[in-house]
């Protein structure tokens, strides 16, 4: 029998937003972002997802340090009587500017497809995928055969899983292949959840969890 480490790889709940997309015009972006909470409906959501009977099993819980991964997280914790565990190292790709006016056209685009394309002060693509999955093999050594949750973010994830996966262009939206299975065809959604197991410190298989929400 094979012993498994599983994964479970969550993108946080949806966040509060104002008509500016961020909290407080008087403070930088990346602390602006940081700190923007979750939306009455991120809440409730967040709620109804972590009483999903998968979720009901977890050894292990860690978070990004952004206020609306912690507080997708906790329901989660509540659930299984655990504490959150908070890394900066799982947090959203930094964009490296002050204000959204500033960001480049086809920032986007150009960050998919140069991995070592950043501004400013920001982080390429490269520098997201390491970061993370350097994290990651922490916690395969740590957490050895236990199910752990991870609160992430959505660039941040689908940079990460480009290090297992095929990605190719269909239409106008990115196709995220593993084994010839689709796990994702577009943005992710909000608590849009990748099952990975790993045998030791080696991935055997990717699957994301249909929620139905």
């Amino acid at each position: 029998m094979i012993n498994l480490t599983t994964i479970y790889l969550m993108r946080h709940s949806e966040p509060f937003k104002t008509h500016l997309g961020i909290l407080d015009v008087n403070e930088s972006l990346l602390f602006s972002n940081i700190k923007t909470p979750l939306s009455i409906n991120g809440e409730k959501l967040a709620e109804k997802i972590s009483n999903r009977n998968g979720f009901k099993n977890l050894d292990v819980i860690w978070s990004s340090s952004y206020v609306r991964a912690i507080s997708t997280a906790k329901y989660f914790a509540f659930n299984n009587n655990l504490k959150v565990n908070i890394s900066d190292k799982f947090g959203e790709r930094i964009h490296g500017i002050k204000d959204w006016n500033e960001l480049p056209d086809n920032f986007e685009k150009k960050q998919l497809f140069d991995d070592n394309y950043k501004i400013g002060n920001g982080e390429s693509q490269k520098e997201v995928k390491k970061r993370m999955l350097e994290t990651i093999n922490k916690l395969l050594k740590e957490y050895k055969d236990k199910t752990i949750l991870i609160v992430s973010h959505a660039t941040a994830i689908t940079f990460l899983l480009k290090n297992w996966c095929d990605v190719s262009i269909e239409g106008d939206k990115l196709k995220y292949t593993y084994k010839d299975n689709i796990l994702l065809h577009g943005y992710l959604n909000y608590c849009e959840t990748f099952k990975l197991e790993f045998n030791e410190d080696r991935l055997i298989n990717i699957e994301n969890i249909k929620l139905g929400v």
